[in-house]
């Protein structure tokens, strides 16, 4: 990916990562939201532990609620977020 990302966490995920925004490059193998997950998760024990669960994790790519399918392309912002709730 010649572009890096830009990765934002919010709530809990951001408190166990560390920072709320950090600019990655990831390896041309992460080709999508699954394939970001799995490389942050490895990244260090910090990012294992926000990715522990990651059925409690939701995403949003460039804005827009995205799955695990959904394919990343250079200079997109991924946010990483707990299921909202709302009443």
């Amino acid at each position: 990916m010649p572009a890096p990302l830009t990765v934002l966490y919010f709530a809990w995920l951001r408190e166990r990562v560390g920072v709320a925004e950090e600019t990655l490059s990831p390896p041309n193998s992460v080709a999508t939201v699954a394939d970001l997950i799995e490389y942050l998760s490895n990244l260090d024990q910090r990012h294992a532990e926000a990715f522990k669960n990651r059925k409690s994790v939701r995403c949003a790519v460039n804005q827009e609620f995205a799955e695990t399918a959904t394919v990343l392309r250079p200079g997109d912002e991924v946010a990483f977020f707990p299921p909202v709730t709302g009443g």
